[in-house]
């Protein structure tokens, strides 16, 4: 399927037609697909919140895209330009995400239409509240029916917010702890949740790597090691994807591309010392170690092995996605690149790691908190010391047979599993997994000519034999 080269089409419209090419692969009843296309329902709100003796009106949503499995779960976005349909559309991607690295959540999703930079802290903490019982009192929030969990513009002190907003609205729901993720670990939170998304298209990209034939097809050869990097946004995500490929993988991140400008040094920036330099100064202008762009957009079209699109949906467009000089895309983001981009890049050989696979490590971690949350025990607190004390006997079994084990290697030999370890080894095990279900598809497939499709395929048909097993039959 593509469109017209002058045609492009909205977020929503976009996640539903790579829903259609993916749905043109599978045997499915047309009247069981069109329901799984749709979203199940959304609720709007609007309420007033009385800041420094005015009365101000706020408009936010609720959507629920798919209750296939229960709790349906997403993220809740603060953003001046959100609006029902992207909150629709982020459900639905939800959804799909959820059903391909076999999370069993449903897919939902939230916004509030606010700019948070315009208000102090005391006053967020209102709205937060309001927008919380709002929601939780029409049941969108719960452990077992709806748990909402950080987005753009919102994080660990609004997830904070929320879940002592619920806790007061439900005192006896004992797992009122599992009903939003993100939290502060002091609330409930798990090890690992801030970096989870941008740790996860870290290890997707590793998988990816593991697998020649794939490397070849996007042009590349070898590891992640010396690659050219350019990430856009340096946001939580895109920090963490950056700092993680820099420090552990041997990357190169030569280009940075924020709100205010793009930074680049051939030889590969610092991201900390970057970012570090954005919190301070709120944005990119004026970092020392590093040529200054003003049009920083225009770096998205820099020559790179690696593009990383790490902000908002529709960045790679039909304007500039025939201008991308990347051999592959990996969407960090919700929807960067826009449907008629895909078209355009697909022509040009141009590989894409797609958003409803490489940024699913947020609920992949949100996943492991909410069980932890219900099973009200932190994960490695009843094996760590026991695997520590056979560590230790292993040790002693190798020294006394004559074999000298180095200080270092044995203390690394020695240590149980931290709740960080599990979280971080759960994560890989879900992403390498994933991707080579994908690839398999991928590679099998006559019909399929992209990643996306053949994860968009492996998600609706999981979704639909969820719905034949409960009964809903075509």
């Amino acid at each position: 399927m593509t469109l017209p080269a002058d045609k492009e089409v909205s977020f929503k419209e976009s996640v539903n037609l790579c829903f259609d090419l993916a749905r043109a692969t599978l045997d499915i009843e047309e009247g069981l697909a069109q329901y799984i296309r749709n979203v199940n329902n959304v609720y709007q709100v609007r309420f007033p919140v009385k800041l420094n003796g005015i009365i101000e009106t706020f408009i936010g949503w609720r959507a629920v895209h798919s209750d296939h499995k229960l709790p349906a779960k997403g993220g809740i976005r603060y953003s001046p330009a959100v609006n029902q349909d992207e909150v629709e559309a982020l459900a639905a991607l939800m959804s799909y995400k959820c059903a391909l690295v076999d999370v069993p959540f449903g897919g939902s999703k939230g916004g509030l239409l606010i700019d948070p930079r315009k208000y102090d802290r005391d006053s967020m903490e209102k709205i937060t509240r309001r927008f919380a019982f709002e929601l939780i009192r029409k049941d969108y929030i719960g452990s077992g029916t709806n748990v909402p969990a950080p987005d753009m513009g919102t994080g660990q002190r609004e997830m904070a917010w929320i879940a002592s907003t619920y806790q007061s609205h439900r005192p006896g729901d004992i797992d009122h702890l599992g009903a939003v993720t993100g939290k502060p670990i002091s609330m409930g939170g798990i090890q690992g949740r801030v970096e989870a998304t941008g740790r996860g298209v870290v290890l997707g990209l590793r998988e990816f790597f593991r697998h020649p034939e794939d490397v070849k097809n996007a042009q590349l050869e070898g590891t992640l090691e010396g690659k050219k990097i350019i990430v856009q946004g340096l946001g939580n995500v895109g920090y963490h994807a950056a700092k993680i490929l820099a420090e552990e993988d041997g990357a190169k991140i030569i280009a940075i591309i924020e709100f205010d400008g793009a930074l680049l040094n051939p030889d590969g920036l610092d991201i900390e010392k970057v970012y570090q330099h954005k919190v301070a100064m709120q944005g990119v202008k004026g970092f020392p170690d590093a040529q200054y762009f003003e049009d920083g957009q225009a770096l998205l079209e820099g020559e790179c092995d690696i593009l990383i699109p790490a902000a908002m949906e529709g960045t790679i467009n039909q304007q500039n996605a025939a201008k991308v000089r990347a051999k592959l895309i990996a969407e960090a983001a919700n929807g960067p690149v826009t449907f008629a981009a895909q078209a355009i890049l697909h022509e040009r050989g141009v590989v894409i790691l797609p958003d409803v696979y490489l940024n699913a490590g947020g609920v992949v971690v949100s996943y492991f908190e909410w069980i932890k949350n219900l099973s009200h025990i932190r994960f490695g607190r009843m094996q760590r010391r026991w695997e520590e004390g056979q560590n230790e006997l292993l040790l002693q079994a190798i020294q006394s047979s004559g074999h000298r084990v180095p200080e270092a290697l044995s203390r690394k030999i020695h240590l149980g599993a931290r709740e960080i370890d599990l979280v971080r080894s759960g994560l890989d095990d879900t992403m390498r997994i994933a991707f080579q279900h994908i690839r398999e598809r991928y590679w099998s497939h006559p019909h399929i000519e992209s990643y996306r499709t053949a994860a968009m395929a492996l998600a609706i048909e999981k979704i639909s034999t969820s719905y034949q097993i409960m009964g809903v039959y075509p």
